[in-house]
């Protein structure tokens, strides 16, 4: 006898039904609201670039917004008779000098404030970011005139220093926080000293939140216009004073004064575009314990 093979025939497969994907109102409210938050922060910096490319007469023609005839005189003015080449290294060495100087102070200061608990000494440093800074610029010019300081270098340094150092010292005070102390006291049953486990344990493991405070504290250095306006002088002047310059009692240059303010944000956006994972993981490790 020969065997039959009986094959089955599989059933045919049926195509998937395809189905209209239903708008939710909330995905469109969400499209719509970043669209108006976006083109709300970059339209005054389209603006600002575009009046940098015209003459004052364009800028005060609202027919010509976007076409027009793009010139570079307001830059050759800001880089050749303003010598704004001066102004943007005193920013640079005043910018970096209060940040390293904050972080050299502020970080072993945090380490130690979260390790022994001194809530009244973070409460201290807590006072001192409550405190505005205009309120103690008078007291501050008598001192620091007197001590025939004003104009110098170092007088912007630790003026900047006033608010950075607070900053530094209240962002590795959470981030310690977040720290295993365990890691510590295993360091220190291998022989190292608490100073060895803060570091050698304690300090690479920062890293995130000290880069997080250098570069907030370096922005904040960059952009402070107040305290240099103040105690600067004819040749410590910085970019946000500069920039008051262009600013006469009859007439204002806008061209010139929007090529300044370009030159004075494109260094901190760089800085902010190719920083800003060390921001959000400095900041998010910070933000829990454990």
């Amino acid at each position: 006898m020969t065997a039959t093979v009986v094959t089955e025939t599989p059933a045919p497969v049926m195509a998937p039904m395809h189905r209209k994907t239903k708008v939710r109102p909330y995905s469109v409210f969400r499209v719509v609201a970043l669209t108006v938050i976006v083109l709300t922060f970059i339209a005054p910096l389209v603006w600002m670039f575009l009046a940098s490319l015209k003459t004052n007469v364009d800028i005060y023609d609202s027919s010509k917004a976007f076409i027009f005839t793009p010139t570079l005189d307001n830059y050759d003015t800001v880089f050749g008779r303003a010598n704004y080449l001066k102004y943007i290294f005193n920013s640079f060495w005043i910018g970096f000098a209060s940040t390293g100087l904050s972080l050299l102070l502020g970080v072993p200061a945090a380490y130690s404030m979260s390790r022994y608990v001194m809530k009244k000494s973070a409460a201290v440093v807590l006072l001192a970011r409550i405190i505005p800074g205009v309120s103690l610029l008078v007291p501050w010019y008598i001192i620091f005139s007197n001590l025939r300081l004003v104009g110098g270098f170092e007088v912007l340094i630790l003026s900047h220093m006033f608010v950075s150092l607070p900053l530094v010292v209240y962002i590795m005070m959470s981030f310690f926080d977040s720290l295993p102390l365990e890691l510590e006291e295993q360091a220190q049953v291998d022989g190292l000293t608490p100073i060895g486990a803060f570091l050698r344990i304690s300090l690479p493991l920062a890293v995130p939140g000290i880069a997080t405070a250098a570069i907030l504290s370096f922005i904040f250095s960059w952009n402070n216009f107040m305290f240099a306006l103040v105690l600067s002088g004819a040749e410590t002047k910085t970019l946000p004073v500069a920039i008051f310059d262009f600013v006469a009692y009859a007439s204002i240059d806008w061209g010139g004064l929007m090529a300044a303010a370009v030159v004075i944000t494109v260094p901190i956006m760089v800085i902010a575009l190719f920083t800003q994972k060390y921001i959000v993981s400095g900041l998010t490790a910070g933000a829990t314990k454990g």
